[in-house]
C-alpha cells in the first residue's frame, strides 16, 4: 500500500513537473513574444513620432514662408538687425524705434510682405484679427450689386478696363471677376468677425493670409469699393445733391484723378502691380472702411508727422488700427504691450 501511494506521489509529481516545463516554455515563448512585440511598438511609435513631428515642422514651415504676415518679432530685435552701422539715417531709425518702444509701449511687430499691396494687407489683416465687423454702409447694402450698379445703373462701361494688379487684365470678363473678388471678401469677412475665439480667429487669418490667390481678390474687392466710393462722390458733386467729405475734394484735385476714370486708369489699376496707396488714398481707405487708421512714419521722426491719422476726421465709434512704416511705401504691424 505505501508503494502504491509513493508511486502516485512520484507519478503526479512528474506529471506536474512535465506540465509546469510545457507551461514554463509557452510563458517563456510568450514572455520573448511579448517582448518583441512591445519593442516593435515602441520603436514603431517612436517612428511615427518623429514622422508626424517632421511633417508638422515641414508644414509650418511652409505655412510660415508663404504666410504674407509674420509672426510677430522683438521691435528692438528687429531695428538693431535691420538698421546696423553709424549712417545718419540708421541712427535716426534706431531712436525712432526706441522712441516706439518707450513713450508709445510698441514692444513687437509682425513683418508684412513687401509688395504693392504691403499697407491695405496691412489693414486687412488687422481688420479680420480683431474681428472688426462690416462698416455701417456695408451692412445696409449688398457688396456684391455693386459691380452690377457701377455698370448698369450708373453707365460706367468703362470699369472693363480695369486692371487686377499684377495680373494686368482688361475686357468684358472684368465684371464676372469683379463679381468673385467682391463675393470673397463677404464671405471671408462675415465668417471671420462671427468667430468669438481669439485663437480660432487668429488660425483662420494664417490661412486666409498664406493663400494668394485668395488675399489679392480681397485687395482687389477693397480697390472696386474705393472707386465705387469715388464714383458716388462724384455724382453727387456734380449735382449738388449733398456736401461730400473733403477728401474728395483733395483726390480730384490732383491732375491725375480729376474724374473717376482717371483714378482708375492712373491710380488704382497700378496698385498692386507698380505702386502703392498714396497719402489720400489711404485717407480713402480708412474712411470707407471705417477705421481710424494711426500710421508711425519712422522716417519723419522728430516731426509732426511722425504719427498721422487715415482719415484725420474720424467718429468715436469707429475701431483703431496701427500701422508702421520706414519710407510710405511698406508697412509693418505694430504690437502694444503695457
Amino acid at each position: 500500500g505505501r508503494h502504491e501511494v509513493w508511486s502516485w506521489k512520484t507519478a503526479s509529481k512528474e506529471s506536474l513537473c512535465l506540465m509546469w516545463q510545457k507551461v514554463k516554455v509557452q510563458l517563456m515563448l510568450s514572455m520573448s513574444f511579448l517582448t518583441a512585440l512591445f519593442w516593435y511598438c515602441r520603436r514603431l511609435y517612436s517612428f511615427l513620432a518623429q514622422l508626424l513631428k517632421r511633417w508638422s515642422n515641414y508644414l509650418q514651415r511652409q505655412l510660415i514662408r508663404n504666410l504674407s504676415v509674420l509672426p510677430e518679432v522683438d521691435l528692438l530685435g528687429y531695428s538693431a538687425r535691420e538698421w546696423k552701422g553709424e549712417t545718419k539715417q540708421a541712427k535716426q531709425m534706431r531712436q525712432a524705434y526706441e522712441e516706439l518702444f518707450r513713450s508709445c509701449h510698441i514692444k513687437y511687430l509682425r513683418q508684412v510682405r513687401r509688395d504693392n499691396y504691403s499697407v491695405v494687407r496691412a489693414v486687412l489683416f488687422q481688420i479680420f484679427s480683431q474681428g472688426i465687423p462690416f462698416p455701417s454702409w456695408m451692412k445696409e447694402r449688398d457688396i456684391l450689386k455693386l459691380p452690377e450698379k457701377l455698370l448698369y445703373s450708373q453707365g460706367c462701361n468703362w470699369i472693363q478696363q480695369y486692371s487686377f494688379g499684377p495680373e494686368r487684365y482688361t475686357g468684358p470678363n472684368a465684371f464676372g471677376k469683379l463679381r468673385k473678388c467682391m463675393e470673397a471678401l463677404k464671405t471671408n469677412w462675415a465668417e471671420i468677425s462671427a468667430t468669438r475665439d481669439h485663437e480660432e480667429r487668429s488660425s483662420m487669418c494664417n490661412t486666409l493670409f498664406s493663400d494668394e490667390s485668395k488675399e489679392y481678390k480681397l485687395y482687389e474687392a477693397i480697390k472696386f469699393i474705393m472707386l465705387y466710393e469715388v464714383v458716388e462722390a462724384y455724382e453727387q458733386i456734380k449735382s449738388r445733391d449733398e456736401p461730400v467729405h473733403n477728401l474728395f475734394s483733395l483726390l480730384f484735385a490732383r491732375d491725375s484723378s480729376s474724374d473717376p476714370l482717371s483714378f482708375m486708369m492712373n491710380h488704382l489699376n497700378s496698385i498692386g502691380d507698380s505702386i502703392c496707396l498714396d497719402q489720400v488714398e489711404l485717407f480713402l481707405l480708412g474712411y470707407l472702411l471705417e477705421v481710424k487708421i494711426r500710421v508711425y512714419r519712422l522716417h519723419r521722426f522728430n516731426t509732426e508727422e511722425f504719427q498721422v491719422n487715415y482719415p484725420d476726421e474720424y467718429r468715436r465709434e469707429w475701431n483703431e488700427i496701427s500701422l508702421l512704416t520706414e519710407d510710405d511705401h511698406y508697412y509693418h504691424i505694430p504690437l502694444f504691450r503695457t
